[in-house]
Formats: C-alpha cells, sequence, structure tokens
C-alpha cells in the first residue's frame, strides 16, 4: 500500500487550519479548498472576480507544481461561488489560466465564503510522471 504524502510550499497559502494544502496517493493529487490569499504577505485579496479567480487558480497551480503535477494534469476541478452572477466574469480568467486543460468541472453556488470571498477552488489531478493506461 502507497503513502500519503501530504504537500507543504511556502509558495501558496499556508492552512489556517487542521488540514494540509494537498495529499497525494496513488498518483493522484487532492488539492484543498484555495482562496485569493497573497502566498508572500497573507494578505486576503477581497477584490473584483476576476483578481480573486487568477489568485486562487495561481494558488492550486503553486500547490501542483509543488506536489509533481500542473495544470495540465487537472482532472477535476470545483469552483464555489457566492454569486452565479460572477459566472461569465469567472469562466473568462478560468479559461485563460488554464488553457488547453480542460478537467472536468463542477461550480457550486454557496451562499458565502469565510472573510467574504467571492470564489473558492478545489481540485484533483494526477501527478506528472504517473503512466496512463
Amino acid at each position: 500500500m502507497s503513502e500519503i504524502r501530504r504537500i507543504t510550499t511556502a509558495t501558496a497559502p499556508i492552512p489556517a487550519g487542521h488540514y494540509s494544502q494537498a495529499a497525494v496517493h496513488g498518483g493522484v493529487v487532492y488539492v484543498a479548498g484555495q482562496l485569493a490569499i497573497d502566498p508572500a504577505t497573507g494578505e486576503k485579496l477581497l477584490g473584483s472576480i476576476e483578481e480573486q479567480t487568477e489568485r486562487t487558480l495561481r494558488n492550486v497551480e503553486a500547490i501542483l507544481l509543488a506536489a509533481g503535477s500542473d495544470l495540465a494534469h487537472l482532472l477535476k476541478v470545483t469552483v464555489y461561488v457566492t454569486d452565479m452572477a460572477h459566472w461569465g466574469a469567472v469562466n473568462a480568467v478560468y479559461a485563460r489560466v488554464l488553457g488547453d486543460a480542460r478537467p472536468a468541472r463542477a461550480i457550486v453556488p454557496v451562499k458565502s465564503l469565510n472573510h467574504g470571498f467571492l470564489i473558492e477552488i478545489d481540485a484533483i489531478a494526477a501527478l506528472r510522471d504517473v503512466a496512463s493506461p
């Protein structure tokens, strides 16, 4: 049985609770929900939905890179938004940042998020060095 590897990187926000930035098992990376927090300063970026989406995706990307994966290896992304009216702007930033990557995706409207954030994203990705069947 393979061991679970916990990921911690200073290039993404340090968890504020009892969880890891990601866990890796069986060639798969499970990224915890990420918010628009600047990892260098810890500042909560509560600006536009575009700014929050970009920062949140970059935090996911930083964790994937630390784990041995990247955006091209995303399998599934879940996007939590506080207002579905933001969806067009979120989708535009998402498409720009992910480029050709088209993982499975779910959009979940939520009443609110911690600290007044407008978006949270979690993800599942394959490791880069794991052969596909």
